[in-house]
This record gives C-alpha cells, structure tokens and sequence, in this order.
C-alpha cells in the first residue's frame, strides 16, 4: 500500500463540491431549516405561552415568502440543487426543489399560515402549554422537507417528522376520544411507514443508490431484468395507506374528527397530500414503466376510492365525518389522474392537489365555525346558519361548490380535465367514476347546507305552568346566538380567495401544473441539476 505524506495535498474534487454555495443553493434548504428553528425557538420559549403566536405567525409569513422566492427561482432557471456536507452526488444527500415541489411547498406554507392565524383563537392556554405550535413549525418542516428532497431516504426520514409531530397534535387535549383516534391513526400510520422503509431497503439493494436523479437514470436500464414491479407495488401500498386510499382508508375517518379543529383543517389539508406527492415522485418520474403496468390497478383503486368516500359522506350526521370522507373523495381524484399517466392527467392531479389542499383546510376551519355558531357538529342540531350569519354562509356556500367541482369554482377544472384524460385513452369508465364522485358529493353538500344552513333554527319554548316538558317547538333565530369575528373569518376568507381566484382564473395554474407533470415525466432537467457533468440520460 502506498503510503501518502501528510505534506501532499488531497484531491477532493472527485468527492466533494468545492465551488461555494450561492445563496440560491441556501434558499433551498431554508424552509425546513426556517421550520425547525423556529419550533426551537418556541421550545426554549414554552413558559412564555403569549409570545407562541407572534413568534409562529412571523416564522410561517416568512416561510411563504421563502417559498414564493423559491418557486420564482425554479421557474425561472428550472430544478435547484442543494448538496447537504458538500458530498457530490449520489453518496451526499440532496435537497432537489423542481416545479412539482415547490408548487406543493408554496401550497403547503399558506395553509399553516391560515392554520396559525386561526389557532389563535381555537387553541386555548393548555394547549399552548403542551406545544401547539412548536408541533406546527416540526410539522411544516416534515412537510416542506417531504416535497423538497432529491433522496428517497430522506422522503422517510421526513415523513417520520411529520408523522411524530402529527401524533403530539392529534392528541392536543387528551380527551379519551382523542386517545381512540390517535391509536388507529399511529397504529395504521406506522404499519405504511415501515412498508415504505422496506421498499426503500428494497429499492437500494436493486439500484445501490438512493439519489431521486441516479434513479431516475438508472431504472430504464434494469427494467425487465430486476424485480421492479413488486418494488412498485410495495411503494404504492404504502403510499395509498398515507394518502387515505381505498381500502387501505379506515384510519382517516376513525381519527379525522377527533383533534381540535384547526387540527383536523391542517391533517386534512397536507398529510394525505403528501402520500400523493410520494406516489407521483416515485412511480411517475422513477418508475414510470412500472407505473403503465400497474396503471389499471391504480384506475380502480381510484374509482372505488372516489365513490365510495363520497357514498360514506352521505351517510354521515357528524359534520367533521363528512369532511372525512370528502377528503378520501379528493384522493380518489388525484389517483386517477397518477393512474392515466402523460402530462395533461398527471397536470391535473397536480391541479387537484394544489386545490385540495388550500380547500380542505378551509371547509375544517367551516366546520369548526359552523359548530360553535351552531353549538355542535351534528345535523340533527346544527339549523338557521343562514340566518344567523349570512356572510359566513354565503362563504361556506362557495366553498361546497369548489368541493363538489361546480363551475366557476376551482374543483371544475381539475375534474374536467381529468374527464378528457380518462375519455382521450378510452377509459370511459373512470371518467363516468369522476361525475359519479361529483355528482355525490354535491348531493351531500346540498343535504349539509340545506339542514345546516337553510333549516330554521328550532327554539324550544318556556315550559307551561302545568307541564313539565318544554312547550313545542317553534321556529325561530336562536337567542344570543354567537357572532362571529373577522379575526375568525380572514382565515377562511384567506383560503377562499384562493379558490375562488383558481376558478374563475383557472389559465395560469393549468399551465404551471402541466409544466410540473411535464417535469415528472422526463426528468431531465431534473437530473442535470443533480448531475450537471453527466448530460442528458
């Protein structure tokens, strides 16, 4: 062995990354680092439970600007890589922020943004105390970093992150109903995480790297000769158990409905989504081959997931259940168009998720005002919302349109689009699914609305002097019935901006999805901006 003196300078160009890093390559790690700081920042400041919502609120309005500057960024110049420790790829671990990424990162700040502000007033002293809000900057860092990483281990390490900080959230509270969610949802959650980290042991004894980009390039080669369609069939389990797929769903409406509210919006808003995002990622751009074969197992999960998440809200009372099933629903949508495949389908799930998880988080934050202007979250009870707050019902009213995916809202054109799809590749049954979902789904938001919104509130009366009952009822507006505030309503009126503005002006977002699917599905720039020396694939 050759020895080498300690005078003689080391060649490390062949490792590491010895051009400095700009502050682009910054920018690209600055999300989850932003997060977590901040949540640290919150832990050594936990006695001082007034200074939680400024400082969270600050940390998640700089978290949106960083996010726009990202996506700006990615727009601009294309896909942006961030070597962490300077290793060259595939042994460093990469941050890879492509269009698919950013969009869904962007999406995601806004609505923990709206979440924070709503929190506010929804999570009292004792949950501050027991760390509401450093549990939400952990899981925006679990988030932003599970849409952000160009390494697939990494995707479970975040994933990880975001499912612990889930489980401190979901049982925020300790009431023994929270206790039963929190266990099918850690019990169900835990079994599709350990899926995923098979497939990830899987995956890296058939291709010996982890690096998105190396796999990307080296899947064509050893598709046909390495058992790549059981690798895709366990990646796919284990994301539609994250992503509250048909029949893997129970967990999400046997836990959805028990955390507080502003709970509830944000796990309905961002944790199926991503489990879409991992689907898209790894069976659209790392193994698309593997993704056609299995693409008319994927088309009847979705079918069966879209409709019957809409049949299960019809025969709910509880208004937080119904939101449950909506949200598998929305799922069904988006697997549909992962299922069909090629720009203009996979443009529109993309669509849909974006769209889904700026509404969810706003129809939760409807349900927990509904109930405490309505006094609870039962149909039975819940009347005279109309009434009572016109202004809120008309907002609600919008926000069940865009769920339904009636025009001019921003549920319509995702649907469309993934009708044409399914109709373009002859898959009239799949599209026949979609307005079938829909066609439930407005169904049971008309019921909601109807009892809910548009029943007069029912007001029993004093009880006579000879009866011990209460008199009968009378329809009337409740007595002193709560008000509510505009510190209440800007969040929801945030989100609903949003979706009103994707409707009515749907051109730009079509647009920047379909350059996003376009993205998945040749990966090149892609891997250029992982391995700039080596060229197109």
């Amino acid at each position: 062995m050759m020895a080498v003196s300690p005078s003689t300078p080391i060649d490390l160009s062949a490792a590491m990354v010895l051009d400095p890093a700009t502050a682009a390559h910054w920018l690209a790690i600055l999300p989850m680092g932003l997060c977590l700081g901040t949540g640290a920042l919150l832990m050594m400041i936990r006695h001082r439970i007034a200074w939680h919502p400024p400082v969270a609120l600050a940390g998640l309005a700089l978290l949106v600007l960083v996010d726009i500057l990202l996506l700006s960024r990615v727009l601009a110049d294309g896909p942006l890589t961030m070597m962490m420790g300077r290793w060259r790829p595939p042994f460093g671990i990469a941050i890879t922020v492509d269009l698919t990424g950013a969009l869904l990162a962007l999406a995601a700040a806004i609505v923990a943004f709206a979440a924070a502000l709503y929190a506010e007033l929804d999570i009292d002293n004792s949950g501050r105390r027991y760390g509401f809000y450093p549990l939400l900057m952990v899981l925006m860092a679990g988030v932003s970093g599970a849409f952000l990483t160009g390494d697939i281990f990494n995707l479970y390490v975040w994933f990880e992150v975001l499912l612990i900080s889930s489980f401190g959230l979901l049982i925020l509270g300790s009431e023994r109903e929270q206790i039963d969610g929190a266990l099918k949802y850690a019990v169900l959650n835990l079994i599709a995480t350990t899926l995923f980290l098979i497939a990830v042991g899987y995956l890296y004894a058939i291709f010996g790297t982890l690096n998105m980009a190396d796999i990307a390039l080296k899947a064509p080669e050893l598709s046909g000769s390495a058992p790549l369609m059981t690798l895709s069939a366990l990646f796919v389990l284990a994301f539609s158990m994250k992503a509250a797929a048909f029949p893997v769903n129970f967990w999400l409406p046997a836990s959805y409905h028990t955390p507080r509210v502003v709970v509830s919006a944000l796990f309905a808003g961002l944790l199926t989504k991503v489990g879409v995002y991992a689907l898209l990622r790894v069976m659209v751009m790392l193994l698309p081959i593997e993704r056609e074969a299995l693409s008319l197992v994927i088309a009847i999960v979705a079918a069966l997931t879209m409709i019957l998440g809409a049949m299960g809200a019809l025969a709910q009372t509880d208004i937080r259940r119904f939101m449950g099933y909506i949200v598998i629903a929305g799922i069904g949508n988006m697997m549909a168009g992962i299922a069909i495949g090629g720009e203009a389908a996979v443009g529109a799930a993309i669509f849909y998720a974006l769209h889904s998880i700026l509404l969810m988080t706003a129809l939760y934050l409807v349900v927990g005002e509904a109930a405490r202007l309505g006094g609870g979250f039962s149909l039975t009870k819940l009347a005279g919302l109309w009434t009572s707050a016109p202004a809120f019902a008309g907002l609600s009213l919008a926000l069940f349109f865009a769920a339904s995916g009636l025009p001019p809202f921003s549920g319509f054109w995702p649907k469309a689009l993934l009708v044409k799809a399914s109709l373009d590749i002859g898959a009239w049954w799949l599209a026949g699914s979609v307005l079938l979902s829909g066609f439930l789904c407005t169904i049971g938001f008309g019921r909601l609305f109807l009892l809910a919104y548009w029943r007069p509130a029912v007001v029993s009366g004093p009880p006579s002097a000879t009866e011990t009952t209460p008199a009968p009822a009378a329809f009337a507006p409740p007595p002193a019935a709560p008000r509510t505030s505009l510190w209440r309503s800007a969040p929801i009126l945030l989100l609903s901006i949003f979706v009103v503005w994707f409707g009515l002006f749907p051109d730009p977002l079509i647009v920047v999805s379909q350059q996003a699917a376009a993205g998945l599905s040749d990966p090149t720039a892609y891997i250029l901006s992982v391995f700039p020396e080596k060229g197109a694939p």
